[in-house]
């Protein structure tokens, strides 16, 4: 179904003085303003256009890329306030309103707010909204994976890290110790599904399992190159002992190992791990 706040591939109907009329299928004949058309395009070629309300609210196209879909999550900047909410800029010439009812808290001109993008149901206008908690279920259903790449946006903070939106989608945790250097609210990240616990919330990780890894067994090779080649802690070894001597969990430590074993950079004995020459 074509919806508008969506971008669609639409084949080029009419051509007009003033533009192109595409086939939008359950929204008629939509106007692709000849303004915003490629100098080539004619009838019968298909083109990929965002489609939305102009100012008389009626479905217009446009090949301007908006920074957000309806669907989406995104930090946006309000750039003008009015009797009826605020105005934030999404990279489209008609801007994007927030009414009073959806504001968290009143936003003011030049600060910018993490929101959630949605079709009225009653007049079918793309609103956007910054009580983000109510498009985010701690409780749904997903299928995530260890190890998956997935897309986040920061947001709230917590005593044990950051909280994260996953695939604009559900609540994941970004837990401190997997945070390197400074990441702020609202940014959008790369990151991975590090684990999925029992209760199907969701651990995250900005690098994958591989660079995890391979940063550990650099880890275990600085140890042992700065202690003659040879550590007595080995797979068997106490937890704690693997935590004080090379800072990972003993799970971490025997998948460095392991890897380090399968490279022929270390060999294993009875008492310990020794460096290969």
């Amino acid at each position: 179904m074509i919806e508008v706040g969506e971008t669609h591939s639409l084949r080029v109907i009419k051509a007009v003085d003033f533009g192109f009329f595409l086939d939008a299928k359950e929204l008629s004949e939509v106007l692709l303003p000849r303004r915003l058309a490629p100098k080539e395009l004619s009838v019968g070629d298909t083109i990929e256009v965002f489609l939305y309300l102009d100012s008389e609210d009626r479905p217009i196209a446009t090949t301007k890329r908006p920074k957000v879909e309806v669907g989406e999550f995104a930090y946006l900047k309000v750039i003008d306030t009015t009797k009826i909410g605020a105005f934030l800029d999404w990279g489209l010439d008609k801007d994007l309103l927030v009414p009073f009812s959806e504001q968290h808290r009143p936003m003011k001109i030049g600060h910018s707010y993490l929101v959630y993008v949605y079709l009225d149901k009653v007049d079918r206008r793309i609103t956007a909204s910054s009580k983000i908690d109510k498009f985010l279920d701690d409780d749904a259903p997903h299928n995530f994976s260890s190890g998956q790449a997935v897309n986040l946006i920061v947001a709230n903070t917590t005593d044990l890290g950051c909280k994260a939106i996953i695939n604009h989608s559900y609540w994941g945790m970004l837990h401190k110790s997997d945070i390197e250097g400074r990441i702020s609210f609202g940014q959008s990240l790369a990151g991975y599904i590090k684990h999925v616990r029992p209760d199907k919330k969701i651990d995250l990780s900005l690098k994958s399992a591989n660079d995890i890894r391979d940063k550990n067994s650099e880890t275990v090779l600085s140890y042992l190159k700065n202690h003659n080649g040879f550590s007595s802690i080995h797979d068997k070894s106490h937890p704690q002992e693997i935590q004080n001597a090379f800072g990972m969990s003993k799970s971490a430590f025997k998948k460095a190992v392991g890897n380090l074993y399968k490279k022929r950079l270390i060999r294993i004995e009875v008492n310990g791990i020794f460096l290969v020459d």
